[in-house]
């Protein structure tokens, strides 16, 4: 009897350890990219990118930028206005993206990102940031505060740039914000380990570790994203706008 016991417990164990070691494996590799599954390739920067050449970023193949604009409902990005108009003399496709609070109101947070990007500067959607920081992932705000913050950003940035924005997340903010109840908009997933496939998403940053040549700042790294569709795909969803490209041909001029 005392042999069946330790022999079970010696099973149950191994189990629990090899399980671990999984776990442990997973948390620590890098996501793997299928090019030929996801050949659509992009960046997302910020100020701490610091000067950017944006004609090299288009040489390395960049085909989509995401550009830090505005954090909660005062600060903006000293790096926005530089990059929007940088960019606008390329031919990769730009959004701007919005960090979001869990500590000031929706209507405020949306006026400061409005204020910051006009409708006529960017090419995809504009996006929302939603992930936890300072002591909000030990004390996590309710799915209630955070929708009665959310719901009226999204819908007040729905109004102004007429489409509905997309929501930039991390798997665990997903599934106890997103999920359920903004489940119908478009979803950029942040997941560097592996590839989230049990989710419908339309970008992915897979790499918080990158490197590009292209720009100096206090950031040696530069996050990296994919389309989850071809090139066809993507410049059927995303056609440049009029304004754009008449901006472009302006500064081309």
């Amino acid at each position: 009897m005392h042999t069946i016991k330790r022999n079970i417990l010696c099973t149950l164990t191994g189990g629990i350890l090899t399980a671990a070691a999984a776990a442990a494996a997973l948390f620590f590799s890098s996501a793997k990219v299928n090019t030929a599954k996801y050949p659509v390739f992009g960046v997302d920067v910020s100020n701490y990118q610091g000067d950017i050449d944006w004609n090299e970023l288009e040489a390395q193949n960049v085909s989509f930028a995401f550009i830090k604009a505005t954090e909660g409902s005062g600060h903006t990005d000293e790096s926005v206005r530089r990059n929007l108009d940088r960019a606008a003399s390329t031919n990769i496709k730009v959004s701007a993206y919005h960090f979001f609070s869990f500590d000031s109101a929706g209507e405020t947070q949306a006026d400061n990102f409005i204020s910051a990007v006009d409708r006529s500067e960017i090419d995809m959607p504009p996006v929302i940031d939603i992930e936890y920081y300072a002591d909000k992932r030990r004390n996590k705000p309710s799915r209630e505060e955070t929708e009665n913050i959310l719901s009226p950003l999204l819908k007040r940035l729905e109004e102004y740039y007429g489409v509905k924005p997309m929501i930039y997340t991390t798997l665990p903010v997903y599934y106890r914000y997103i999920r359920g109840s903004f489940a119908d908009y478009p979803l950029w997933i942040r997941c560097v380990n592996c590839e989230p496939d049990l989710i419908d998403w339309k970008f992915w940053q897979y790499s918080d570790k990158g490197t590009l040549t292209g720009y100096i700042g206090d950031e040696e790294h530069i996050d990296l994203n994919v389309y989850n569709g071809s090139f066809e795909d993507f410049n059927r969803e995303f056609s440049v706008s009029r304004e754009k490209a008449d901006i472009s041909q302006g500064k081309a001029e």
